[in-house]
């Protein structure tokens, strides 16, 4: 067994007991869901303040409510629509609040070019899931590209844990947006091409309709009956 899949394995046990116990305790996901979004906002709090590591080591606590608000829901048979709705929302203020934290920090030590890089890292974040939401609204699924929420959290977690913030800050900022783009193209490519069949089959269907309009009467009545 390898060292990765030691950790994994351990890692799993560590988050069976807490969802085991949450559930066993009854504690509504969605004020699990909540408090996911309070510990971000001291992760934020931390940023603001240059408190890169801690602000960090919070993230990561936070990242545990977040893994298992879903898992007590199917434990406790609480799946909802609602409950993913608000896992949804919740997990948008949630980027926004570190993000803001960021912000914050980079004004107050006077780097208004990073005050604006953050500005399109927050743009770029929003627009991947607005992007993804928007689209399965027409078509199924649109999970293409890399730059996802937890990507972008666990390269979070390495900037402020190494103190790489403004590498990781470029890499979200590019990939991010480079995903929008990607996102944008495939819907494009996966509404346009039904739209094509069903324009064929409408001309294929116009065309018979007008050729039985213009039959003789004489060839109507030689005309084998309908199958029904």
């Amino acid at each position: 067994m390898t060292y990765t899949k030691a950790i994994g394995l351990g890692c799993k046990k560590v988050l069976d007991r807490i969802v085991r116990s949450l559930a066993l305790a009854r504690i509504d996901p969605n004020i699990l869901t909540a408090l996911g979004l309070a510990i971000n906002v001291i992760a934020a709090v931390l940023f603001g303040f240059g408190k890169f590591w801690q602000a960090g080591v919070v993230i990561i606590v936070a990242g545990i409510f977040d893994m298992v608000d879903g898992r007590v829901a199917r434990a406790t048979n609480t799946v909802s629509r609602f409950g993913g709705f608000f896992d949804s929302v919740v997990d948008r203020y949630s980027d926004l609040a570190l993000y803001f934290g960021l912000l914050v920090y980079y004004a107050r030590i006077n780097r208004l070019f990073y005050v604006v890089l953050v500005g399109v890292v927050m743009t770029g974040s929003v627009m991947v899931s607005y992007a993804r939401a928007r689209a399965e609204a027409m078509i199924p699924s649109c999970k293409v590209g890399f730059m996802e929420r937890p990507e972008r959290i666990v390269l979070v977690i390495i900037g402020a844990v190494f103190r790489r913030m403004a590498a990781v800050l470029w890499v979200i900022a590019v990939l991010s947006n480079i995903t929008v783009i990607h996102r944008i193209l495939y819907t494009k490519r996966m509404t346009r091409e039904p739209a094509g069949a069903d324009a064929e089959a409408a001309a294929a269907g116009h065309g018979a309709a007008r050729r039985i309009e213009t039959q003789p009467a004489a060839m109507a009545g030689n005309a084998p009956p309908r199958a029904f």
